[in-house]
């Protein structure tokens, strides 16, 4: 008994301490095993989708187990949906394209030439008005006097001057019959001559009356439009004054000057030289809507060192007055026209290191690679002087997921699909089956516009 006591027994309790204490290092470690788990999903996640491409770029490859014509996982017989449009053959016109401020032909301020206080504004701000036509009218009691004063004047002298003529007539008399000397008929001669000399003078202060009395009435000098006026009736004006009384615009025709750069003067100077009449389309600021078309009147006669630009001066008639003074618009410059070219949408053309191509639609629904040559670009559609012929169907969208080979599912670009239907013989077996996984039809992937 004693041996027993003497033995050491655990106390209560100490199991479980034990159990605790082992138990602790594998639930400290929990992490790690979440690491190893994540690594494997990863690992198997990243086998699929590098396999799956590598099966889509090589669509001659056997299929592999479980990969067959119609499983998930199948690419080699994948038909891609792409827009299409068919190249044309045509003429593509060649347009310098530059930045433009219109300009009125000719701006006119009507300005007294007199002193006095207007009576009258015959016109309405904003109106258009015709050459000759009464603006303001000042008041003419002041000049009509003063041609009153200068008639009478005119009358006076011309008395005086016709009783020294009927003096000198009796003087050449007397002079023969030896009564008087020389000196007295050479004196009422002079006299004569003095009348004459005033009636001169008075007769041009009648014409200076008159010559004001008109220049009372101011009237439009050219034909356009007044703007707001700059003095109202019962003012006094100065002949002097700086503001002027109405600003008046011609808009018809009416001027745009625009800039291109130095490198394209020489194109232009030649068909200038040529006796060429160019042709100008006038754009709105978006450069969307064509707003008027003109013709080039003439270039500047030097070339501005700080931008590199010289300056070109269009004119438009402007019947339709859509452009106006200082509005800022694109200008589309007419030099030449590319012929005999095969024309295709600027969606159509790709760029790689082999160069520039499209995707041509065979009649098999196969796209195939075809280096381009770009002969002329404009606006949206791009001139190919090789690679393409006229009535190829080219892809327009939906190029990002297209290989060299790749089957198509045609749709022509518009809602029109008779065109790709009738273009091509073998259709797919089932364009309208779901996709497979991972495809570039999934939700995943959507069409790239």
């Amino acid at each position: 008994m004693g041996q027993l006591k003497s033995m050491d027994l655990p106390e209560p309790g100490s199991h479980a301490t034990t159990d605790a204490s082992a138990a602790r290092p594998s639930k400290s470690h929990w992490w790690l095993w979440v690491l190893v788990i994540a690594g494997v999903v990863v690992g198997i996640w990243y086998f699929r989708g590098s396999r799956i491409p590598s099966e889509a770029s090589d669509p001659s490859a056997p299929a592999t187990s479980g990969r067959g014509r119609g499983g998930a996982g199948g690419m080699g017989n994948f038909v891609v949906p792409v827009v299409v449009a068919a190249a044309q053959r045509g003429d593509l016109p060649v347009y310098f394209n530059g930045l433009g401020t219109v300009t009125a032909f000719n701006t006119v301020t009507a300005r007294s030439r007199v002193d006095g206080q207007i009576v009258n504004v015959a016109f309405k701000e904003g109106q258009f008005v015709h050459e000759g036509d009464l603006l303001v009218q000042i008041d003419p009691r002041p000049f009509q006097v003063q041609l009153e004063q200068a008639e009478g004047q005119l009358a006076k002298d011309q008395a005086q001057r016709k009783d020294a003529d009927v003096n000198l007539e009796r003087y050449k008399l007397l002079f023969k019959e030896g009564v008087i000397p020389q000196q007295q008929l050479d004196t009422q001669a002079a006299l004569v001559g003095q009348f004459d000399g005033a009636i001169t003078s008075d007769q041009s202060q009648i014409d200076n009356a008159k010559l004001q009395l008109t220049y009372c009435r101011i009237t439009a000098p050219i034909s356009g439009r007044v703007g707001l006026r700059l003095i109202d009736p019962g003012n006094i004006v100065h002949a002097t004054d700086v503001s002027g009384l109405v600003v008046i615009t011609q808009l018809q025709p009416i001027a745009v000057l625009f800039s291109l750069p130095q490198d394209e003067l020489p194109q232009v100077s030649a068909k200038l030289r040529a006796g060429v009449q160019l042709s100008v389309d006038a754009f709105d600021r978006d450069d969307t809507q064509k707003i008027a078309t003109g013709k080039l009147l003439t270039i500047d006669n030097q070339i501005d060192p700080t931008t590199g630009t010289y300056k070109l001066k269009s004119v438009f008639n402007n019947s339709d007055n859509a452009l106006f003074p200082n509005q800022f618009v694109n200008m589309h410059l007419l030099v030449d026209t590319k012929h005999n070219l095969t024309i295709v949408p600027a969606a159509a053309i790709q760029r790689g290191p082999q160069g520039t191509y499209v995707y041509a639609v065979g009649s098999d629904n196969t796209v195939k690679i075809r280096t381009v040559a770009i002969a002329q670009t404009t606006g949206n559609r791009i001139g190919v002087s090789d690679g393409l012929n006229a009535g190829d169907l080219v892809v327009i969208d939906g190029q990002d997921k297209l290989q060299d080979g790749s089957k198509v599912n045609p749709t022509m670009a518009g809602g029109n699909n008779n065109g790709a239907q009738a273009s091509t013989n073998a259709a797919p077996e089932n364009p309208s089956a779901p996709p497979p996984p991972n495809s570039p039809r999934s939700p995943s992937g959507g069409r790239r516009r």
